[in-house]
C-alpha cells in the first residue's frame, strides 16, 4: 500500500478532544449498522431513515427527500457567522462482500466497499456533537448525498437548492482513503480528483464465415485497431507535463469460433485534471474511431458523455483544512499535501458553486489487514479514522466561524 508509518490508534485518539474520544464506540456502532444495510444510488431509503431518526432525536432541523433520498440538516451556532456546508455520500456498490466480520453486509450483492458508511457516520458524529455544543459562530449545513458512485447525486442536490436558504459560503468534505495509512491526511489546493468522461462505441462490420474473411468486414479486427489507436491519444496528443488516462474497459464481440462477427462493442473511460481538455478527448476519440472504420469499410455508433468534472479545491479553504490537519495528525507520517488521484468524485459539482476543500483521510492499517483497495470485495478500514474525521470537521467549523 504505502511506506508511510502508522501511529497507534490509541495515540491518535489521545490527540482528540475528550468528548470525541468518548463517542468513538458510538461512531463505530453507527458505521457498522450502515455497513450491514448497504444501498445503491438513489435507493438509500433505509440509510436515509436511519439518518433522519438520529437527527430528529437530537433536535436538529432537517429536510428529507431531496434528489430522491438526500437529506439536508441545519445547525445554528449561538453566535452569527458564515455558513459552512459539510457533505457526506451515502451509497454503496454492487459488490458481493467477502469479509468475515460480524457487521458483514446483509444485502446480497451490495457492499460499502468505498467507505461511504464511514463518511455518513462521521457526518452524524459531527451533527451530534454540534447539536450538544452550539457555542460556535455561524451555521453548519450537513448534506447527506445519494448516488456518488453513479449516476451522481450531487448535481441534482445542487439543482434542488441545497446550497441556498441559508446560502452556503463554503463547503468541505472528506474521503476515507486506503491509499494512505491511518494518521495521515491528504490536502492540496487545485485539482485533487480527475474529470470523468465515458464512452461506448458499436463497430458495424459485416459478418461471415471464419474461413472466408475476404467476404466480410471483421468487426473484431476493426475494434482491436481502435483499442490500440486510442492508446496513442495521451502519449501523442497530451502535453507530457499534464496527466490524462484513456482506458478501454469493455470489449464484447462474437458468438462462435468459426464466425466472423458483424458487430463489436467497446467502452471505456477518460480522466484528466485540466479544464482545457474538456471537449478535446470527445473530439479526438471520434476522429480515431471514424478514421479506422473508414479505412476498413466499417461503420460505427458512438455515445460519449461527461460524468463528473474535476474536483478543484479552493486555495484558501485548502489552507484552512491543512492548518487544522497539522494539529490533529501531528505524526511521523503527517500531512501529504500533494495527494492526487485519477479517481472521480461528484463533490466537484458542489465545488463549482462555492469555494471548498475535499480531502483524503488515511484509513489503512496493514498490521490489521485493513488495507485492501477501494471497490475490493474485502475492503475495510481502521475505524479510528472515524473520530479523526469528526475532529477535523469540528475544528473546521470552529475556525471557519472565526474568519
Amino acid at each position: 500500500m504505502t511506506s508511510l508509518s502508522v501511529l497507534s490508534p490509541s495515540l491518535l485518539l489521545d490527540r482528540l478532544r475528550p468528548e470525541v474520544r468518548a463517542l468513538q464506540p458510538q461512531f463505530v456502532a453507527w458505521r457498522r449498522h450502515l455497513h450491514q444495510y448497504p444501498e445503491l444510488g438513489f435507493q438509500e431509503h433505509l440509510t436515509s431513515e436511519f439518518i433522519a431518526q438520529k437527527l430528529q432525536s437530537w433536535g436538529i432541523d432537517f429536510q428529507t427527500g431531496i434528489a430522491q433520498t438526500g437529506i439536508v440538516a441545519v445547525i445554528e451556532g449561538t453566535q452569527p457567522g458564515p455558513v459552512l456546508a459539510i457533505r457526506a455520500d451515502m451509497d454503496a456498490l454492487p459488490i458481493q462482500e467477502q469479509n468475515d466480520v460480524s457487521y458483514k453486509s446483509r444485502h446480497d450483492g451490495k457492499m460499502h466497499a468505498c467507505g461511504h458508511d464511514g463518511h455518513t457516520a462521521i457526518a452524524l458524529g459531527t451533527a451530534y456533537y454540534l447539536s450538544q455544543h452550539r457555542n460556535f459562530r455561524g451555521t453548519v449545513k450537513l448534506i447527506f448525498q445519494p448516488a456518488e458512485e453513479g449516476p451522481g447525486g450531487a448535481k441534482p442536490m445542487v439543482e434542488a437548492g441545497v446550497l441556498k436558504n441559508p446560502d452556503v459560503d463554503a463547503i468541505i468534505g472528506l474521503h476515507l482513503w486506503n491509499n494512505l495509512p491511518l494518521g495521515t491526511i491528504g490536502v492540496r489546493s487545485g485539482p485533487l480528483m480527475a474529470a470523468v468522461e465515458l464512452f461506448r462505441v458499436r463497430v458495424l462490420g459485416q459478418g461471415g464465415h471464419g474461413a472466408m474473411p475476404h467476404q466480410t468486414v471483421d468487426s473484431i479486427v476493426v475494434g482491436s485497431q481502435i483499442v490500440n489507436a486510442l492508446q496513442s491519444i495521451v502519449s501523442r496528443n497530451v502535453d507530457p507535463i499534464d496527466s490524462a488516462v484513456v482506458t478501454v474497459g469493455e470489449f464484447h464481440s462474437g458468438t462462435a469460433l468459426n464466425v466472423i462477427a458483424d458487430t463489436a462493442r467497446l467502452g471505456g473511460t477518460v480522466r484528466y485534471f485540466k479544464s482545457e481538455y474538456e471537449g478535446f478527448f470527445a473530439r479526438r476519440i471520434e476522429e480515431v474511431i471514424a478514421g479506422i472504420c473508414q479505412s476498413y469499410g466499417a461503420g460505427y455508433d458512438l455515445d460519449y458523455w461527461q460524468l463528473y468534472p474535476a474536483t478543484l479545491n479552493d486555495r484558501a479553504m485548502a489552507d484552512l483544512v491543512r492548518s487544522i490537519a497539522e494539529q490533529v495528525v501531528e505524526t511521523p507520517a503527517g500531512i501529504v499535501p500533494e495527494c492526487q488521484t485519477m479517481g472521480g468524485e461528484d463533490m466537484s459539482f458542489f465545488l463549482q458553486e462555492v469555494p471548498g476543500c475535499y480531502f483524503f483521510l488515511g484509513a489503512a492499517n496493514a498490521e490489521k489487514k485493513l488495507d485492501y483497495p477501494h471497490h475490493h470485495p474485502r475492503f475495510d478500514f481502521d475505524e479510528t479514522a472515524l473520530s479523526i474525521g469528526v475532529e477535523m470537521f469540528l475544528r473546521c467549523v470552529e475556525k471557519f466561524g472565526l474568519r
